[in-house]
């Protein structure tokens, strides 16, 4: 690849980066969607203000693609500081977190994604951090360590997870606004479609919207990663604007049906059909049948199957529902032997 080609490769990702950060909104009365939620932060928000103090420590919790980290960088923008971002995984050691730490300003937000993922000795050390703003920190080794009381600046922590579940109880207990973010309503995809579309200088007629927005399983994240496909192939078919049957036309070639599922999904579901007559199956099992990870399944998958009702989770493992048959286009009755 010559010169040329690799300045012109960088302006297209610079381009596309700066798409996707423009999909973003930036204030409260902009995000589509979460009402219940939007409502709450308005009010904690304003309160704050008002007194002058650092917003309370949040933690949103929920599906994976339904706009946490958006919503954290609304946040910021609704108080007016700056905002810094990291994930679990990025922070190894007390020393990354203690670096972070140190570059906020009094208000300021730090955004921690998959903060289920922080290692025990960094979230121990998020305690006195988000209770009483400071952190103790060991300098030296051997007879020469000594310990250092670092104060902080008061500021919002804002972790965001897609496993609740698996937080520990003490940092779990030191966040004061704890939110859970639900699947969008078809209403509010269309909208963020819509949006999207105008940003991509990609027209979209109403029923192109609704079409793409009920293939979207109730997430922002896949209506706009699916709106960027059924861009291409209206552009390459040389269309004006993106209707129903284009929408349908490049779905069904992408292998996303009418509710949304994709391969995966259908060979999960049929695999607990055919292979263990509806279930129940444990996770692990079905995981080794598709080839795929359980923590994938239970986090990706099981969830919009469980939210529109094509699945059933058990004690005794994974159960196939008659809404699941019937959309697979199988008769639930017969194949279980009850007719």
């Amino acid at each position: 690849m010559d010169d040329d080609q690799v300045m012109s490769s960088r302006a297209s990702d610079e381009q596309e980066a700066s798409l996707e950060l423009s999909l973003r909104p930036h204030l409260l009365s902009e995000y589509v969607g979460q009402q219940k939620i939007k409502h709450e932060l308005s009010v904690y928000i304003k309160a704050a203000g008002e007194r002058q103090e650092a917003l309370d420590h949040v933690l949103l919790y929920g599906p994976p693609g339904l706009g946490k980290t958006t919503l954290a960088m609304v946040i910021a923008n609704e108080m007016h500081v700056h905002i810094k971002t990291t994930s679990g995984p990025a922070i190894e050691k007390p020393g990354d977190l203690v670096a972070l730490l140190n570059e906020l300003e009094p208000g300021d937000v730090l955004f921690i994604d998959e903060i289920h993922r922080l290692p025990k000795i960094v979230e121990e050390m998020l305690y006195s951090a988000m209770e009483d703003f400071f952190v103790d920190i060991v300098v030296g080794q051997g007879p020469t360590a000594h310990p250092i009381h670092f104060p902080l600046p008061p500021f919002t922590l804002i972790g965001a997870t897609t496993r609740a579940g698996v937080l520990s109880a003490p940092l779990r207990d030191r966040f004061g606004i704890v939110e859970h973010m639900d699947y969008y309503q078809t209403t509010e995809l269309e909208q963020i479609v819509k949006r999207s579309s105008r940003i991509f200088n990609a027209a979209i007629e109403p029923a192109g919207a609704h079409e793409l927005a009920l293939r979207s399983r109730g997430t922002p994240r896949i209506a706009n990663r699916l709106l960027k496909r059924v861009r291409d192939f209206a552009q390459v078919g040389g269309h004006e604007a993106i209707d129903q049957a284009i929408v349908a036309s490049a779905l069904d070639l992408l292998r996303v049906d009418s509710r949304g599922l994709d391969e995966v999904d259908n060979k999960l579901l049929m695999t607990i059909i055919n292979f263990y007559q509806g279930g129940p199956v444990g996770l692990n099992t079905l995981a080794a049948n598709i080839g795929e990870e359980a923590n994938t399944i239970a986090e990706m998958y099981e969830p919009y199957l469980l939210q529109i009702g094509f699945l059933n989770r058990t004690p005794r493992g994974r159960v196939a529902t008659p809404a699941a048959y019937e959309h697979l286009g199988l008769d639930y009755y017969e194949l279980r032997g009850e007719k």
